[in-house]
């Protein structure tokens, strides 16, 4: 190529870097403006433009006591988002012919769940996915003998008056049952079922068993206490359970590793799997789920709620956009993911620890982030 020719060429790679400087300065300027008026410990961020990552980064701090900096290898445990890696592996198994989404989960788990008031009606895999069981927490959802007829005389209170199949309500327990259920249809324990089938194809860092992973990467979660104004640190949230894992009984003690919202990753390996989402159980030569199933769990089942299989639809996070995803908070924490497959971008925001304010039913941090990305590098 003569140099007349490469000097366009030239031009419009600088004004590429140009416009990605502007952008991320953008970015970060608006970031750092959202968490001085909000009281924030760490946030780690990705966005996905064109189902690549376009842009990671991390503010504030891993750890309030040392003032050791959050990094973008920090991992967290993102809570409810938790809940669409056990979806996945549902899906997994019903693509292999293992289980129907219409199978009873009496039937899966090796006890009876029926709720009293409509005995006759079963309850399927697909509506404790769906969060249409009828089952709450009400008697917690830590141990699966809270639901078992056997082990807890005031196990019909875990059920609502409505009948299975005809009403929503979130519920943990629907997914630590999940879980027991991949147990038992695999015959691997629930951590190294995901391991095996879902982060190591993708090439992820992380898992639900806080003792295989570097303790070194966990960013401390921290709870705001309202009265004191002060941030107080969850170590629960990264307990590692080891008595309890020695004496381990499948497809019974599962909720140990929390299905319903004990994953710990890092924001970028997230985005990485958001995008398996994006492009319906496909991330570059990994296949996860066929495109079936990543459409079923996107699927709203009523405009009421917007839920589907652990991914829901929202229509007020960015304006005029249908966003797919879930939030998660836990011990302090709270996590956003979402995207949108149609125009290929989406946004992971995690934060370790904020005061927290609500906007439409989300968290003001998570929110303003994901819009402030938004506006930075996908709106035109």
């Amino acid at each position: 190529m003569k140099r007349k020719a490469l000097i366009p060429v030239l031009i419009l790679l600088i004004l590429i870097k140009v416009n990605v400087f502007a952008q991320t300065e953008k970015a970060e300027a608006s970031i750092q403006a959202i968490m001085q008026q909000t009281n924030v410990v760490g946030i780690s961020v990705a966005v996905v433009k064109n189902n690549k990552i376009i842009y990671t980064h991390s503010f504030g701090y891993k750890d309030l006591e040392t003032k050791q900096p959050l990094t973008d290898d920090c991992i967290f445990r993102i809570a409810s988002i938790s809940k669409s890696f056990s979806a996945t592996s549902i899906m997994q198994l019903v693509g292999a012919g293992k289980v129907s989404l219409d199978d009873d989960v009496s039937n899966l788990i090796g006890f009876t769940v029926r709720n009293p008031k409509f005995p006759e009606t079963v309850i399927t895999l697909r509506t404790i996915l769906q969060h249409r069981s009828s089952i709450n927490d009400s008697q917690g959802y830590f141990s699966l003998d809270s639901i078992n007829p056997a082990t807890n005389p005031n196990w019909a209170k875990c059920y609502n008056s409505y009948e299975p199949g005809k009403g929503y309500m979130y519920c943990n327990l629907n997914y630590n049952m999940t879980g027991a259920i991949i147990e038992k249809l695999s015959g691997e324990r629930f951590d190294l079922y995901v391991k095996h089938h879902i982060l190591d194809p993708l090439h992820l860092y992380g898992g639900y068993c806080v003792d295989s992973l570097d303790k070194n990467r966990f960013a401390t979660i921290y709870e705001y206490n309202t009265d004191s104004s002060k941030f107080i640190s969850s170590p629960n949230a990264y307990a590692p359970r080891r008595e309890e894992i020695a004496h381990y009984q499948m497809g019974k003690s599962t909720p140990i590793f929390s299905p319903t919202g004990g994953m710990k990753i890092s924001a970028t390996d997230l985005a990485k799997y958001m995008i398996m989402h994006s492009k319906f159980g496909r991330y570059k030569y990994a296949k996860i789920m066929s495109k079936k199933s990543a459409k079923e769990m996107q699927t709203k089942v009523s405009e009421e709620d917007g839920y589907g299989m652990a991914i829901e639809t929202q229509e007020n996070l960015i304006k005029g956009k249908t966003m797919k995803g879930h939030t998660g908070s836990a011990y302090g924490l709270y996590s956003g993911m979402f995207f949108n497959s149609k125009e290929k971008f989406g946004f992971v925001v995690i934060t370790n620890g904020c005061g927290p304010k609500y906007e439409d039913g989300f968290n003001g941090l998570i929110k303003n982030t994901i819009n402030s990305l938004y506006d930075s590098f996908i709106l035109k």
